[in-house]
């Protein structure tokens, strides 16, 4: 018989359904049964695309003589960590504070009052590996409940306090201090650059060793900062822009990128972005193709802006719902073949040589397998493959140039290009009969919002109105579908359902995105809803006596600690994505209260700015906001002249211009609109009947321009102010 889990919409909680454990949803009906019956609880957290939860799944909670330990001791709660965030926070803080480390499946005892007695992440069924089995520890948790039951809720109680104090003394600012670590910036940015180099693999990009994780935070940091230390110097800033494309040209290249179908894998399990943790994240897709297009802005690298475009074309392909919003992800494992009884990881991606050679042919096969790294004995190492899952097979990676194809084969560069192109078809073609993998259709706020983001930035550089078409579309979704009666946020769709309220990454993304939604279409429509999301998100998550945001609020939907995050892991950190959010809209709208709440959130993170600024890359980048003078740009325009203002904006979009807000000057609502808000707008108009651009910084603007030349010359001339010498 199912479990409660069978009424949930979440597709993770729904993998657990049939288990012959009796999960509970996390919420009070669990809370109460955990009290009633004075049993401790063990939450277990995860995501649907997570392939060890599968692999504990299958181990412990399908094995009927371990769910009856759990079910007799315990009372037992599921949570979807994509779902409810603050709860996979709360407990993962807790892990990493006691084990050094976590990850999922995040495995954790707790008192009926959820305060945590023991926590870890994958358990086998057994002792194995140095690792201790999940049935012992059931059983020495549920012995230590049974015989030191007060001294346990004492030590719950003590570590509880102990996070709270830790958590408390990290984000309480000192309003005394400077915002600036250094008083001289020239020095902290030189900091900020070794830190960052310091961590660098020079080889093969990233900013790790194995296994290597695409960090785009960082890269967003380094195109600003290739911006603001080309005037004190290029050779720093040249250096910044190289650790980026250097990094994502690799990325590019490598098995983390989907050969065949466009899109990339969750990371690398190697150093060398050759064999992947295969999940695709939709967040990854959307900050990847952001990153990629910064890089191509900056460089002109034609395979950064190629590869975004694919990207692009991948989660329209796969991550699409009918209605415009996007997917979550797409799971790491699949069943090998129609008939199988067991998923793999990376069956619906990898390739046995042979299989390549029959497809191919005897002429084109050897030279496609040449070109992607494909061994008969297959191309994944012992170390990248710790369950023999990947044994025999390939994953396509770009071993070797065309160039190098020509060489080694004797053959004309057009028909090796011809060859790979036509092994690349032939391959999508016969993957395509595969059982794909597990889709993870829920529609995440947050992970739409960086989506949408990535759109509008394409829209704009790559000229392409499908993207803008298809930004406009997700965040009309989330507001149709993901908005409750009074405009507030909801966390998550699936299905018609969307019950969990916002968390303060949704609003600080899905802020950011109609932000950048109105640079692309100029619709102040954006640009309200944005303005009032601002004000439902301050009143919600706004730390009013410290600055900042709370990610997890002690005392709401069960919690028992309050944080507030600015480290950028794989998602960036609610608190930076707000700070950029709050300086932009300071800057359009002349509204100093947005700065200076901006102002406490890099106060509040300022100890992990000034100890490990390459932890918390965007807010370094948003403490660049205060560094250099922030620029509005306006263009103006009419119904008459609206078409030929489009050479200006493409002069504008080709370009990457950090610490810079673009607005219109329509000569219609918008612009009436705008102007109740920024007066000075009211009079920018075309001059002589052409689009003129204007360019203001510090409250003053300087001479309209109408040509793209003038308007070229304008935007290179000088430097960011306060980085010279």
């Amino acid at each position: 018989m199912a479990n409660a889990l069978a009424k949930e919409t979440s597709p993770y909680l729904l993998q657990h359904a049939d288990n012959p454990v009796d999960w509970l949803p996390w919420g009070e009906p669990a809370f109460a049964k955990a009290r009633e019956l004075d049993r401790p609880v063990f939450l277990s957290i995860g995501y649907s695309t997570c392939h060890w939860c599968h692999v504990m799944e299958r181990e412990s909670f399908s094995n009927g003589e371990i769910a009856e330990l759990m079910n007799r001791e315990f009372v037992n709660i599921k949570v979807d960590r994509e779902e409810r965030p603050d709860v996979d926070l709360t407990y993962m803080t807790y892990v990493q504070a006691a084990a050094g480390g976590g990850g999922w499946p995040m495995s954790v005892w707790l008192t009926p009052d959820l305060k945590p007695i023991l926590g870890g992440t994958y358990y086998p069924p057994e002792d194995k590996r140095g690792r201790p089995g999940f049935k012992r520890v059931l059983e020495e948790v549920a012995k230590a409940w049974r015989e030191d039951r007060k001294g346990i809720i004492e030590r719950g109680e003590e570590i509880t306090e102990k996070l709270q104090q830790l958590l408390r003394g990290e984000t309480a600012p000192d309003p005394s201090l400077p915002l600036l670590p250094d008083y001289d910036l020239a020095h902290f940015l030189d900091r900020v650059m070794s830190d960052v180099s310091g961590r660098f693999d020079y080889h093969q990009g990233g900013f790790s060793t194995s296994p290597k994780f695409p960090r785009m935070a960082v890269h967003l940091l380094l195109h600003d900062l290739h911006r603001v230390l080309s005037a004190r110097d290029p050779q720093q800033a040249d250096w910044a822009l190289e650790m980026s494309t250097r990094t994502l040209s690799h990325m590019i290249i490598g098995g983390i990128h989907d050969q065949l179908g466009g899109g990339f894998h969750r990371y690398s399990v190697d150093g060398y972005w050759h064999v992947p943790h295969f999940e695709k994240m939709l967040h990854d897709q959307a900050l990847i193709a952001t990153a990629m297009l910064e890089a191509w802005q900056l460089s002109g690298k034609k395979s950064l802006a190629d590869t975004a475009r694919e990207t692009f074309a991948y989660v329209a392909r796969d991550l699409t719902h009918p209605d415009g919003g996007f997917y979550s992800a797409e799971d790491a494992d699949s069943l090998p073949s129609a008939g199988a009884g067991t998923k793999l990881e990376g069956a619906f991606y990898t390739w046995e040589a042979a299989e390549v050679d029959r497809l191919l042919g005897p002429e084109d096969g050897p030279v496609f397998r040449f070109a992607y790294g494909i061994r008969k004995d297959g191309n994944a190492r012992p170390e990248s493959d710790p369950q023999g899952e990947l044994k025999g097979r390939n994953t396509l990676f770009r071993a070797n140039s065309p160039q190098r194809l020509a060489e080694e084969f004797e053959m004309p560069l057009k028909a090796v290009r011809e060859l790979i192109a036509r092994g690349r078809r032939r391959l999508l073609e016969q993957r395509g009969k595969r059982p794909r993998p597990h889709l993870d259709d829920k529609v995440i706020t947050s992970w739409n919002g960086l989506m949408i983001s990535a759109l509008a930035l394409g829209a704009r550089c790559l000229d392409d109105p499908q993207l803008l078409e298809r930004a406009q579309r997700a965040a009309g979704f989330i507001r149709r579908h993901m908005t409750g009666p009074e405009g507030e946020l909801r966390r998550c769709f699936r299905n018609g359902v969307a019950v969990v309220p916002a968390f303060a990454a949704d609003y600080a993304c899905l802020i950011q995105a109609l932000l950048d939604l109105y640079q692309s279409d100029f619709d102040t429509g954006w640009l309200q809803w944005a303005r009032e999301l601002q004000q439902q998100m301050d009143q919600r998550f706004l730390d009013h006596e410290h600055g900042g945001y709370f990610s997890v609020l002690g005392g709401r939907h069960g919690s028992i600690l309050s944080i507030k995050e600015d480290y950028d892991g794989a998602e960036p950190s609610p608190n930076a994505v707000a700070a950029r959010n709050l300086f932009r809209l300071a800057t359009m709208f002349h509204h100093e209260p947005w700065r200076e709440q901006a102002e406490a959130i890099l106060r509040m993170s300022r100890k992990s700015i000034e100890e490990s600024p390459a932890a918390v890359p965007l807010m370094i980048d948003a403490l660049l906001w205060t560094q250099v003078t922030p620029r509005q740009v306006v263009v103006a325009f009419d119904d008459d002249s609206r078409k030929t203002a489009q050479p200006l904006l493409r002069e504008l979009h080709r370009r990457h211009l950090p610490q810079t807000v673009v607005l219109a000057a329509d000569g219609g609502q918008g612009q009436q609109w705008l102007a109740q808000h920024i007066p000075a707008l009211a009079g920018m108009t075309p001059v002589d009947g052409r689009p003129a651009v204007y360019i203001c910084e510090d409250y003053s603007c300087r001479q309209p321009v109408t040509d793209v030349a003038e308007l070229s010359a304008a935007l290179e001339a000088g430097s960011p102010a306060g980085v010279e010498g």
